[in-house]
């Protein structure tokens, strides 16, 4: 039997207190969403809805099919920052008339939707996720282009936005703008640069340059609706491919839009799954508040697979790293997990071995993190981790089949490279709220920072400062716990959202179909040279 069997026992004290650890984490994540939320605030939603218009979750929520699910990305954008959570820009994927769509709504209550540079960010990642699963685009835009107090860090790279819209477009990938409000400057090139354009009476504005702008640059007067109004697009400049009467008209139309691309998934959906054995709900009590302690994988990998059947390669063999192929509302996977956190030979060579296996199999890959990094140590540098480590890395680097990951503990060091991080161009990227990642632990680092000075003070032949040392350490363990968090690392789009851990299967689903969406091809051969 390949069914996994499970040693939780909820009733025990060691699950209450993960348990207990993990809301408390979930309870904060809450507050934090919640501020994203909020828009610009109660005066400026209220402000909005004055002007009967809708918010931009409201305008999602229309656009997408009844009952159907909205995977919203990034929603931390910008936490820890000094601009507000969200970036001032909704970005998700959503079902449209039976079509996946990449879908981004600007914020018009956070400073009139203006972009700041996490806005940026945020739409650039949102463009990527398009392009590697050929999703459509729906552009839902309502900005007044850059927020030009910080222009210095928005211009030059803002570009690539239009460049995106192009690209999308040449590779065969529908883009379709809905213009609420105004659309200037730069902005302006969001529906013109789009397959299909939708504009509402008296709301839409695009221009490239208002009438104050206008004005001091030809001595022209004009007004807004002359100038950049939806009926002069529709009637005169030919820019309005649809004029709509008004926003919920305008969803409409978009969504007829999106039932005539005859735009085909390359896979078919799978069909109805088997759920797991065991309640998701036991995930709060799985993964220890402490994460030096270890905990086994295999029970997270029971409570989010089809069945909970999972069929372990080289069981015996490398064991601090669990992989075995699964099912995942029945699409294939290849599973790794951390099992015991530090990363040796064996486990890299049979990972490496393990990921070319899945791409000569199409089989895409998940990542379930939980590692301090690669063995270090004489023996073990004598025994070849950096050539081992560097083969799972090579492996990991030039698979093709789309990689998952999910951060449920720390990832850290080159681990977090060799269990495909960010900057390993993972199709999507989660975190629990358990999950830490640096370039090493908080102790090890001040630790290895505190070794240094005292060796460098003792070659000058000078007495060493304990004292100033205990407060420098404490202090530099206080910064990398703090720069260690979910909030702060999603801040910072390192992931593409924070999620609750009983969200786990659905979110991967999601993102499974999404990227089905696409072919699904492994690397044959390819993988540069195996230093042996």
């Amino acid at each position: 039997m390949t069914v996994l069997r499970t040693a939780v026992d909820p009733a025990a004290p060691e699950y209450a207190a993960h348990r207990a650890a993990m809301l408390e984490k979930l309870a904060a994540l809450e507050t934090e969403h919640a501020k994203a939320l909020a828009g610009g605030g109660e005066k400026y939603v209220e402000r909005h809805r004055k002007r009967g218009k809708l918010l931009a979750r409201e305008r999602i929520e229309l656009l997408l099919d009844p009952d159907t699910a909205f995977l919203e990305l990034s929603p931390l954008a910008a936490w820890g920052s000094d601009y507000p959570v969200g970036a001032s820009l909704v970005t998700g994927i959503g079902t449209v008339e039976g079509v996946e769509c990449l879908i981004t709504a600007n914020d018009p209550t956070v400073r009139g939707g203006a972009s700041n540079p996490w806005t940026l960010r945020k739409a650039l990642r949102a463009n990527e996720i398009a392009y590697a699963n050929r999703l459509p685009c729906v552009s839902l835009v309502e900005s007044g282009g850059a927020d030009l107090p910080s222009q210095k860090e928005i211009f030059i790279p803002g570009g690539a936005l239009f460049r995106d819209i192009t690209r999308l477009s040449a590779a065969g990938i529908p883009t379709v703008a809905v213009v609420f409000g105004n659309s200037t400057a730069g902005g302006a090139y969001v529906p013109g640069m789009s397959d299909h354009t939708v504009m509402i009476r008296e709301r839409s504005k695009v221009f490239l340059g208002g009438p104050p702008l206008v004005r001091m640059a030809t001595g022209e007067e004009s007004d807004d609706e002359s100038l950049g109004g939806a009926e002069m697009h529709a009637r005169v400049s030919g820019l309005a491919d649809h004029y709509a009467l008004d926003e919920p008209d305008a969803i409409r139309r978009a969504r007829r839009i999106v039932a005539r691309l005859n735009h085909r998934k390359a896979h078919p959906d799978p069909g109805p799954a088997e759920p797991p054995k065991y309640d998701p709900e036991e995930l709060l009590g799985i993964v220890p508040g402490e994460l030096r302690t270890p905990f086994d994988p295999r029970e997270v990998i029971a409570r989010i697979v089809d069945g909970s059947d999972f069929d372990e390669f080289k069981p015996l063999y490398g064991t601090s790293l669990v992989t075995g192929w699964a099912s995942l509302l029945g699409y294939p996977v290849g599973v790794l997990a951390n099992a015991q956190g530090v990363l040796f030979s064996a486990e890299s060579q049979k990972a490496a071995q393990f990921i070319q296996l899945a791409n000569q199999r199409d089989i895409p890959l998940l990542f379930l993190h939980n590692t301090t990094g690669y063995m270090v140590g004489r023996e073990y540098e004598q025994g070849g981790i950096i050539k081992h480590g560097a083969m799972m890395i090579n492996a990991v680097a030039n698979s093709r089949v789309p990689h998952l990951s999910v951060l449920l503990g720390a990832s850290y060091g080159a681990g977090h490279y060799g269990m495909c991080g960010r900057a390993y161009d993972p199709r999507f990227l989660f975190a629990w709220p358990s999950a830490k990642s640096a370039v090493m632990g908080p102790q090890q680092l001040a630790g290895v920072l505190s070794i240094v000075a005292r060796a460098s003070a003792a070659a000058k032949g000078q007495p060493y400062d304990d004292e100033g040392d205990a407060a420098l350490r404490a202090m530099v363990e206080q910064q990398i716990e703090a720069e260690s968090l979910p909030a702060f690392l999603s801040g910072r789009l390192y992931d593409d959202g924070v999620i609750d851990p009983r969200d786990t299967r659905t979110v991967l689903g999601l993102c499974l179909s999404a990227i089905h969406t696409a072919p699904v091809e492994g690397a044959r051969g390819g993988f540069g040279v195996f230093r042996m």
